[in-house]
């Protein structure tokens, strides 16, 4: 818990460093007076360091800019209720991208009408495949799953996960650059 106000005291310091503009003071002093149990309360819901931190900074955005930067009338009340909807929010994108990671990685596979022995060796290609892909770093993985399996756009890829598409096209690459090296050296194992 210490180390998560002291996490807070950075963004405090790095906040302050800049220049604020005299009409903003309010939103600093909001920061310094409020931020630390801010920052608690989102560990308890999120209890995920980046998360917390977009939450954080999404809520002092807020703050900075609501109603042309005039200062609400109970900042504590309008940080917390922005900073828990921000909190929910981001478990709500979560759990609509892992059901839909879920719901890509079940869909069957596309069935190709090979005869024989052919046959066999698609379907143990494509097992090991699975296995590879099921093996990546997750956000690699979701990235493949998404726009390999369920055949999205970057844009769409990077829409639901939440990053940029040079990000998500980044990533798949890496992705593929893995996949190639592990089931290459499948392939040479099983010869």
């Amino acid at each position: 818990m210490l180390t998560r106000v002291g996490h807070c005291e950075w963004l405090w310091d790095e906040a302050v460093a800049g220049s604020v503009e005299a009409s903003q003071q309010w939103v600093l002093s909001a920061m310094q007076a409020h931020g630390p149990p801010l920052v608690s309360m989102l560990w308890r819901i999120l209890g995920n360091e980046q998360d917390v931190c977009d939450a954080y900074q999404n809520t002092f955005l807020q703050l900075a800019y609501y109603k042309s930067g005039r200062k609400p009338r109970n900042v504590k009340a309008y940080l917390f209720r922005t900073a828990s909807n921000a909190a929910i929010t981001i478990l709500r994108r979560k759990k609509l991208h892992e059901k839909a990671c879920l719901e890509v990685a079940q869909r069957p596979g596309v069935q190709h009408h090979l005869c024989g022995a052919h046959d066999l060796d698609a379907r143990d290609l494509r097992e090991q495949l699975r296995c590879c892909i099921a093996r990546l770093p997750d956000h690699l993985q979701r990235v493949v799953l998404l726009r390999d399996l369920a055949e999205l756009s970057y844009a769409q890829v990077a829409k639901i996960l939440g990053i940029s598409s040079a990000s998500a096209r980044v990533y798949r690459r890496r992705a593929i650059k893995i996949l190639a090296v592990w089931m290459s050296d499948r392939k040479n194992l099983d010869e």
